[in-house]
């Protein structure tokens, strides 16, 4: 496995997302979840991600549970900060009163007496973020986390935690189809040594090409909600797939392996983690980081996959607004 640098912690190339583990793209398989952790450390695989708000903590949960054994194998992150309640309902927290609460409940879950890349999940538009970086400056200091990261956090937030701490990686959604983070975001990032953590690196499934319409989601999968696969959207996207798929069979890939080795050209300092709830993706994806992409044909995927051909926002409005802050 090739490796990339987060802040001071060399990782795999990519890494692993678990939120998809906790049923919000269908029913859970808690069994086959657990297995498909082991097996992506058993082949190299070092980084893995999970979150207090994917399953109101189960998540961390289950991943605690299979790591046993493991734990010193694995750069393990997690995230706080991004709330959401039992009733349905979200929000969220980055008072500093709340920061050591929600770790000492991550460290618990998990089942680990440190957190070795800690994310605040989404940016409190009320508390300043010097002082909920603050707050985890201190955690750092207490040992119970290794490195600070932020996500979804625009430009000057990330400026301003970082004069507070070093801030090892931004984790934001960066994809063909979610690319508005090369205009600011990446650069801002680049010129302060900050590594990039790219989430939804498959656009949450729709590049990978098996998505042909709604009725390819199950009736709970939470991407029903989100304005890109509705039905008029979607669509429209769809036609976005059709240089993805002549790429792939042009260099003999799979259009989920050129998305992520595409997404590997745009630098070093970028660490995929697609999510991955089954064993038999986990080589698919591994196999990608070998990839080199002739530089045409990265040319041929940037001019198709611009911004403004993609129809619809990726979160629904109210969730859209904690974004960039």
């Amino acid at each position: 496995m090739r490796k990339r640098r987060l802040g001071q912690v060399d990782v795999s190339a990519i890494g692993l997302g678990c939120m998809g583990m906790t049923g919000l793209y269908g029913e859970r398989d808690e069994t086959e979840s657990k297995e498909t952790i082991r097996y992506a450390i058993d082949q190299g695989i070092t980084l893995i991600d999970t979150s207090d708000a994917y399953g109101n903590g189960s998540n961390e949960t289950m991943l605690g549970e299979a790591l046993k054994g493991r734990r010193d194998k694995v750069v393990l992150a997690t995230k706080f900060g991004n709330l959401r309640n039992p009733d349905g309902s979200t929000g969220v927290n980055g008072r500093p009163d709340y920061v050591p609460q929600a770790c000492d409940a991550s460290l618990k879950r998990l089942g680990t007496d440190h957190i070795d890349l800690y994310f605040v999940h989404r940016i409190d538009p009320d508390v300043p973020i010097e002082e909920t970086v603050g707050a985890m400056s201190r955690l750092v200091e207490a040992g119970k986390i290794g490195q600070i990261g932020l996500s979804e956090a625009g430009a000057q937030t990330i400026r301003r935690a970082h004069a507070v701490h070093p801030v090892a990686a931004l984790q934001t959604e960066y994809s063909l189809w979610t690319r508005e983070v090369e205009d600011e975001i990446l650069p801002t990032c680049r010129e302060l040594g900050i590594g990039f953590n790219a989430y939804a690196p498959l656009g949450r499934g729709f590049l990978t090409g098996r998505i042909e319409g709604p009725d390819s989601l199950e009736p709970k999968d939470r991407r029903r909600d989100m304005p890109r696969f509705k039905d008029e959207n979607l669509d429209q996207n769809l036609d976005l797939l059709k240089t993805l798929k002549a790429v792939a069979e042009e260099t003999g890939h799979t259009p989920a392996q050129v998305a992520i080795a595409w997404l590997l050209a745009k630098g070093d300092d970028i660490v995929p983690i697609p999510g991955a709830s089954r064993r038999k993706w986990i080589d698919v994806n591994i196999e990608a980081t070998e990839i080199e992409l002739p530089a045409a044909a990265v040319e041929r995927l940037d001019g198709d996959f611009l911004p403004e051909r993609v129809h619809g926002t990726r979160y629904p409005g109210g969730q859209m607004k904690r974004l960039g802050i």
